[in-house]
């Protein structure tokens, strides 16, 4: 084998054994490489693993496994034992299982939209440029088949099976599955925890003024209070907040770590500054540095009601599809708006604004 076909070939070797390396780390990963293992692997499940059926019980063990499967081919791919005869032909197969699926969801979906998961939350990527990204290293995996000659490879099987088995303990090590969480296993006083925004002043006396000669009299006229308002439904948050149904409530969604959900906090916060009447606001933080929850509240400006709940009962509160900053508005029970995420669905204040001010008559559900 020449030089010039041994560089080439280590190149292959090394580009894909670092996607596949990257890729697995990314999936344990929120915003930094292995900050915040569990979070991001179960987030991994709720996202990707759910919708296409996995149950609540298998997601946890089948995410680790292949997670643990594929930071095992990243490093094979840099050994010589079974590497032309097996390593390259698995890894191969695994691509283009993933390129199968990815062309489903694809087609399902009608789109390009969505982060397909193979980076975790890390590196957000499209099911169009993931099938891109796994053809490329196809064709360098078939390429690098081509280039290795069979009678260097070495036939200790014994290094595969520690290099498999040591991988997907590693991960199960980094990220331990936990029991069952129940609706909300660690929660604050939130029935007590009062709203801690000052009361804003706002005169409520429609006043009607008449010149006469030269004075001003002030007549002060009584608005009839017309009942206007949508008829009670249970919205299915009374267990987190037992008044939640009972007249107009704003509903948060956050992650305490978040600089988009504090960003959402702060404009609510600013809002309810310039309105006396504006819903109350309740959140349903996830169990995920619940520890910076103070800081949350500073960065907000005030202090509101909220319960903490555990990561992938989080995600299903939130609800299929949805991402963080989530923000209801909530009459009587009835779900009027839900901002969600952080690109077409996010929170609008301005938007919210309008629709606070509309009498009920002018809703939609």
């Amino acid at each position: 084998m020449s030089t010039t076909r041994k560089n080439i070939a280590w190149s292959l070797r090394i580009i894909v054994a670092l996607l596949f390396i990257v890729s697995a780390m990314a999936k344990l990963s929120k915003g930094h490489l292995l900050d915040s293992p569990y979070f991001a692997i179960s987030t991994f499940e709720v996202k990707q693993l759910y919708p296409m059926g996995f149950s609540e019980g298998f997601a946890p063990y089948f995410s680790r496994v292949l997670i643990g499967i594929e930071l095992a081919l990243g490093l094979l791919l840099l050994q010589k034992n079974y590497l032309r005869k097996f390593i390259l032909p698995v890894t191969t197969l695994l691509l283009a299982v993933f390129i199968g699926h990815l062309t489903y969801v694809t087609f399902l979906s009608g789109g390009n939209t969505g982060n397909c998961g193979c980076f975790g939350e890390l590196i957000p990527m499209t099911p169009i440029q993931a099938i891109i990204k796994n053809i490329v290293a196809v064709g360098m995996l078939v390429y690098l088949f081509t280039l290795l000659p069979n009678e260097t490879e070495k036939s200790n099987f014994w290094v595969l099976t520690t290099v498999l088995f040591a991988s997907i303990l590693s991960i199960f090590m980094l990220a331990p599955i936990q029991p069952p969480a129940t609706a909300f296993t660690v929660s604050s006083a939130a029935e007590t925890t009062s709203d801690t925004l000052p009361t804003v002043a706002i005169d409520t006396t429609a006043t009607v003024t008449a010149l006469k000669k030269d004075s001003i009299q002030t007549k002060v006229v009584a608005i009839p209070v017309v009942a206007n308002e949508p008829e009670k439904h249970k919205s299915g948050f009374s267990s987190y907040f037992s008044t939640i149904d009972k007249g107009r409530k704003t509903l948060c969604f956050f992650v305490p770590g978040c600089d988009h959900c504090r960003e959402a906090a702060k404009e609510l916060t600013e809002l309810r500054k310039t309105n006396k009447n504006f819903p109350e606001i309740s959140i349903i933080f996830m169990n995920e540095e619940a520890d910076l929850i103070p800081e949350f509240f500073k960065f907000a400006g005030a202090d509101y009601p909220y319960k903490i709940i555990e990561v992938i009962p989080f995600w299903k509160v939130l609800g299929s599809g949805k991402d963080t900053p989530g923000v209801k508005y909530l009459w009587n029970g009835n779900e009027y708006k839900y901002y969600f995420g952080i690109t077409d669905n996010k929170f609008d204040p301005v938007d919210y604004q309008k629709l606070i001010s509309k009498p009920f008559s002018e809703l939609k559900k």
